[in-house]
């Protein structure tokens, strides 16, 4: 079984457990402490781990960026509809996150850009099913 664990660096664990919970997801309490929660992506097994910066300093020797200043990574969430990408962004600015972009809508792919209140970006985005499955192109077609 593949699991998948995005390491996240915050400066307040607090804060960003509350961010997070706030955006739909869960916190699993059994791999959860002072200085890491594990966010509960979903049930197929894709998570995030929130460290403190002091924590996630001791996976690495080389100096840890601020993810406000210079990103280095931008982690694509994509959802059932388009209704549920604007619903996590909203619940995601009320909890103190900030979308720095407008929306991008292909048509058959929509995405919205939210920072968590440390900077780290996420991208929520919905795709056609049509287009999921058989590409833009199909899609295309079915609406000619």
């Amino acid at each position: 079984m593949s699991q998948m664990f995005v390491n996240l660096p915050v400066t307040d664990l607090d804060r960003a457990k509350a961010f997070y919970t706030a955006i739909g997801f869960s916190i699993n309490p059994a791999f959860t402490d002072h200085n890491a929660a594990c966010v509960v992506v979903d049930e197929d097994h894709n998570y995030f781990m929130l460290l403190t910066r002091e924590y996630f300093q001791t996976f690495t020797e080389l100096p840890i960026g601020d993810p406000a200043v210079n990103p280095s990574v931008s982690t694509a969430i994509f959802l059932e509809t388009r209704e549920a990408v604007d619903k996590s962004v909203a619940d995601g600015i009320a909890a103190g996150g900030a979308e720095p972009r407008t929306a991008s809508d292909y048509g058959f792919m929509y995405q919205r850009q939210l920072n968590d209140p440390d900077g780290n970006i996420l991208e929520f985005g919905w795709m056609d099913p049509v287009a999921a499955a058989q590409g833009p192109e199909a899609f295309m077609n079915q609406q000619a």
